[in-house]
């Protein structure tokens, strides 16, 4: 994959910035008003907020919890581990993100290139990012579990 490769994933971009067979550095950015919705995966996720404010649900003490992430934060997400990004705020978040080949893979098929402009997903690609998900073996949140962490993901709920 060449760099600086965009993809739109459900109204978050990502930027390929650096490419090999064990891992990807991408430049994520997560629109005002965007929710990445409750999920995990194998894969482990290295965040550093580079620009912007945004609230990264994690597990903590008493379960999950949401965490403001502002510019300079690291936030470490190990495999498998349940979690979710959401910017409530009215400015860009920006972050680096270190992460596996096969999640940057993931993000190729799933994702719709930049050079097709952002649109709402259809129901075509809804139904091929639960599919490419379930292949790859991640699990999406329900729309019960995303409701118990405040998040209302009506394109995942029909």
């Amino acid at each position: 994959m060449p760099p600086s490769q965009s993809f739109e994933v459900f109204g978050g971009i990502v930027e390929f910035l650096s490419w090999s067979d064990e891992f990807c550095v991408l430049r994520g950015t997560v629109p005002p008003g965007s929710v990445v919705p409750l999920h995990r995966h194998p894969d482990a996720e290295d965040f550093l907020i580079l620009s912007g404010t945004q609230q990264v649900l994690v597990a903590g003490d008493s379960g999950l919890q949401w965490r403001d992430a502002h510019a300079g934060d690291y936030v470490r997400v190990p495999g498998n581990a349940p979690h979710a990004h959401r910017n409530v705020t009215d400015r860009p978040a920006v972050d680096l993100i270190v992460t596996t080949a096969r999640l940057g893979r993931f993000f190729q098929e799933v994702g719709r290139p930049m050079t097709d402009g952002l649109a709402p997903p259809t129901p075509e690609e809804v139904a091929n990012f639960v599919a490419v998900s379930e292949r790859y073996g991640y699990v999406l949140g329900t729309p019960e579990e995303n409701a118990a962490v405040g998040i209302t993901m009506p394109v995942f709920s029909g």
